[in-house]
């Protein structure tokens, strides 16, 4: 006789557990309308409203911005929350974004089309 989908082993709960901790459980929660309002405080300015970068301050920057669309798809969540917090090339750290934030950010940029 099978046993019902519904009836969980003894354990499972922990096993589900274990791997919601290994696999980064806040970015199961992270909110993207919430990371969006970060993100248009925080890199708006530089990334455009779309991720689409800012022309203007990319040339007073004398850099080439990437943008976030193309970006995020290719990266990590790790990859882009290294980035946030520690910066990359001429992009420094993003001070005031951290914890729940930047999960939030995370999941708002992929939200980018």
């Amino acid at each position: 006789m099978r046993t019902p989908i519904t009836t969980l082993r003894p354990g499972a709960p922990f096993v589900l557990a274990v791997i919601l901790i290994i696999t980064g459980s806040s970015a199961l929660a992270a909110d993207a309308k919430a990371g969006k309002a970060v993100y248009m405080k925080a890199c708006r300015s530089c990334h455009g409203t779309a991720g689409a970068p800012n022309a203007a301050t990319a040339k007073m920057l004398k850099v080439e911005m990437r943008d976030l669309k193309v970006a995020v798809s290719s990266l990590s969540d790790p990859d882009i929350r290294k980035i946030i917090v520690d910066g990359k090339g001429k992009m420094v750290a993003t001070k005031g974004v951290a914890g729940a934030d930047l999960d939030n950010v995370i999941a708002y940029m992929h939200t980018l089309k």
